[in-house]
């Protein structure tokens, strides 16, 4: 089975992480990197994703690094389960809830105002 990596418009396969050839935070980058504007998702889901739902902590730490990646990650659309900006310290003040606010996703209290209706399913919008 292979998740789908959205380029230009297209979704293009992505190996899954069980392949000994494959880097693990390479893998949650170019989930994270399909994520439309004005959407957000969650560790868990990414990891699930990913086939390893009980890895939600490891994708936390590849998104803790993805400032340094390129192609550029939208690090600031993953949140945790409940929708909290759990990632924000590693932007600086409230870069990740700016960021956000300007995709027309309202932050109050460093938490995502009415998840569900911005969440993004990678499991359910790559065909899992």
């Amino acid at each position: 089975m292979a998740t789908k990596k959205k380029v230009a418009g297209k979704l293009k396969p992505v190996k899954p992480s069980g392949k000994r050839d494959e880097n693990f935070f390479e893998l949650v980058y170019e989930v994270a990197r399909q994520i439309p504007k004005g959407k957000v998702t969650s560790y868990g889901a990414i990891a699930a994703c990913l086939g390893t739902k009980l890895s939600a902590r490891m994708v936390g730490w590849a998104m803790n690094g993805a400032g340094k990646v390129k192609p550029p990650i939208p690090a600031h659309r993953v949140v945790n389960r409940l929708g909290m900006l759990s990632g924000a310290a590693h932007f600086g003040g409230n870069k990740m809830e700016l960021l956000l606010k300007k995709e027309g996703i309202n932050v109050r209290e460093n938490k995502v105002v009415d998840l569900e209706k911005h969440f993004w399913d990678p499991v359910e919008e790559l065909g899992f």
